[in-house]
């Protein structure tokens, strides 16, 4: 169980925390194409949103939290990975 801590708005922190999935970056691109990449390429291909991320996407959440946009939210988990997680307990990932 993960904890952030609690806001202090009096010197404007609003914790915040993203959890991306794969996200296109080189090190990621070593990985698919490594001795894990037939799992992680099943795993996108399987995944509602059928790609991975990129940095762009992760950037534009990031953003939003730390912009005017975003000053009431405060101590939340950002889950970015297309539905990988979801499709591991309902959908076509789901150990069978």
């Amino acid at each position: 169980m993960a904890v952030v801590g609690l806001p202090d708005e009096r010197r404007g922190e609003a914790p915040q925390r993203t959890s991306p999935g794969i996200i296109f970056t080189p090190l990621a691109k070593d990985e698919l194409t490594g001795p894990r990449g037939e799992g992680y390429r099943r795993m996108i291909e399987l995944s509602p949103v059928g790609r991975g991320g990129t940095p762009d996407e992760v950037g534009a959440v990031g953003a939003l939290l730390m912009g005017p946009d975003g000053t009431f939210i405060t101590g939340s988990d950002f889950l970015m990975d297309g539905g990988v997680t979801a499709s591991y307990f309902y959908g076509e990932l789901a150990p069978r």
